[in-house]
């Protein structure tokens, strides 16, 4: 059986956002990040290891109090790709599969992380990636297979993640999103639409 783990990247500076930390904005009384967290946790996959870099110390106290390993990235104003890399590195060595989750995204739920889990096990660990759509475009959070890309990350550099290696794969497995898997929050405007 596969072992699936959870990487939660909580590294940005979220500049679009202004000159508050964006991860650090409340819905709904918690922070952004810790919504996406706590929909980790209460998923299947184990463990789930977030990875910090800008604001670091506030949004591991965001994080404070839930089983989640913490990992600081020094190289985060370097881009994305340094972050993906932390997170992997630290995963246990028998992980096969890892679902990547961004910390502002506050609206993926349990279920499509478990599901993406699923229909990586169901398919055998043959995709890439497994992957959601929802009207008619990929979104997030995304199942990467590190058998089969593992050496792709880590060769990635820059302000670039996953969705560049999956550009063009006949072997990426996409199954059906929702509406969580399409909302990012990347300004306070965006992030007011969703309040009550």
């Amino acid at each position: 059986m596969p072992r699936v783990a959870s990487l939660l990247l909580a590294a940005g500076r979220g500049t679009r956002f202004g000159a508050s930390p964006k991860l650090l904005a409340l819905l709904d009384g918690r922070p952004l990040v810790r919504h996406a967290a706590e929909a980790a946790l209460a998923a299947s996959p184990r463990p789930v290891v977030a990875v910090l870099g800008a604001h670091a110390d506030d949004v591991a106290s965001a994080l404070d109090g839930l089983d989640v390993t913490l990992v600081r990235n020094p190289a985060f104003a370097e881009g994305l790709s340094t972050t993906l890399r932390a997170g992997i590195a630290a995963l246990p060595p028998d992980c096969t599969a890892v679902t990547v989750l961004l910390g502002d995204m506050p609206r993926v739920t349990p279920q499509m992380i478990d599901s993406l889990a699923r229909a990586f096990i169901a398919d055998g660990g043959r995709a890439s990636a497994v992957v959601p759509v929802h009207g008619g475009r990929r979104g997030n959070p995304v199942q990467l297979n590190l058998t089969i890309l593992g050496r792709d990350i880590a060769a990635l550099t820059g302000d670039r993640g996953a969705g560049l290696l999956l550009a063009g794969r006949t072997d990426v497995l996409e199954i059906a999103g929702d509406p969580g898997t399409a909302l990012d929050i990347d300004t306070p405007d965006a992030l007011a639409a969703l309040s009550p």
